[in-house]
């Protein structure tokens, strides 16, 4: 969804106040280069702790593009024989030892799309990358999306890989639904219908006042609709993105993330965005990083203070 006016004025107006949470306010890490105009997907590089991944919106090129969070390119990563349709999340994780990322080209405005589907591609090492010359990288496997209950909008997705498992958080429904996907495609090749698996209430996403409920713009009526998911790759917590804010659900030993995202989330300040809807943990499981469509837009950064 793209943004028809960019007020960063009035963003800041309509900026709602957080509750208490253990993270400082956020500063700007730096800003997306070109040709990085729609972020719409962060992921955190499994191999290089200083280097973030993301990629444009719905249209564009179907590459990935390596940075260091102050915006500075690192190299792009070209998926051969992918079509960015929608990309709207991606997510990065290890499995069987090895470094992975997950493209999700699942955003469906008009929720009918029969094309939804997750990209895999194995990391490159950060040696092999160039700022001024693209990477080829094949896909590994490739997971299409159904929903058991019909077709959904989605772009918030993250990847539990102990579990073996994506999971995709609805955009438009309410209550927003949870479903999850095998993270790999079972030995006969049929992948199941996403199963929805819970649904969270309204009341876990900050809603927009009744005065923003007449701006027909992200920060307004928008607001509560989330954009992005990460899973702390330590596992210790969930961070959705909403047009509006950050939240972060904290995540048991033990329990389900169906269970840690039903839990009242502590909302982080502000991000400040004018369409946000890029989120990733940092490598540290600790740090946030908030990515904007937008030329230009800044790579906000939220730390703990804990």
């Amino acid at each position: 969804m793209r943004a028809p006016f960019l007020y960063a004025g009035l963003i800041a107006l309509l900026s709602a106040c957080a509750q208490t949470a253990p993270y400082e306010a956020p500063q700007r890490a730096g800003a997306m280069p070109a040709p990085i105009r729609e972020s719409s997907g962060l992921a955190a590089s499994r191999r290089d702790a200083k280097m973030i991944w993301t990629h444009n919106d719905s249209g564009g090129q179907p590459v990935l593009y390596a940075l260091d969070p102050n915006g500075a390119r690192r190299g792009d990563l070209r998926i051969v024989g992918a079509v960015n349709q929608d990309w709207e999340d991606m997510a990065s994780f290890e499995l069987d030892g090895r470094p992975w990322l997950l493209v999700a080209d699942v955003g469906d405005n008009g929720s009918q799309r029969s094309d939804c589907a997750l990209y895999v591609v194995a990391e490159p090492d950060p040696a092999t990358l160039s700022p001024t010359q693209e990477t080829p990288a094949t896909v590994a496997w490739q997971i299409p999306v159904r929903y058991l209950d019909g077709p959904r909008d989605c772009e918030a997705v993250a990847v539990d890989a102990r579990a073996g498992l994506v999971y995709l958080l609805a955009k438009r429904t309410s209550p927003r639904g949870l479903y999850t996907l095998p993270l790999r495609p079972p030995a006969d090749g049929v992948v199941p219908a996403a199963m929805p698996i819970a649904q969270l209430p309204d009341s876990a996403f900050p809603q927009p006042t009744a005065a923003q409920k007449l701006l027909p713009i992200p920060t307004g009526r928008y607001r509560a609709q989330p954009t992005g998911m990460d899973f702390a790759a330590d596992g210790s917590a969930a961070v959705v993105v909403t047009y509006g804010d950050v939240l972060v659900f904290k995540h048991e030993p033990g329990e389900t993330w169906a269970t840690a995202l039903k839990r009242p989330p502590l909302v982080l300040s502000p991000h400040g965005l004018a369409q946000a809807e890029g989120v990733s943990f940092g490598a540290d499981s600790r740090t946030i990083y908030v990515s904007s469509e937008g030329d230009r837009s800044g790579i906000m950064r939220y730390r703990t203070s804990k």
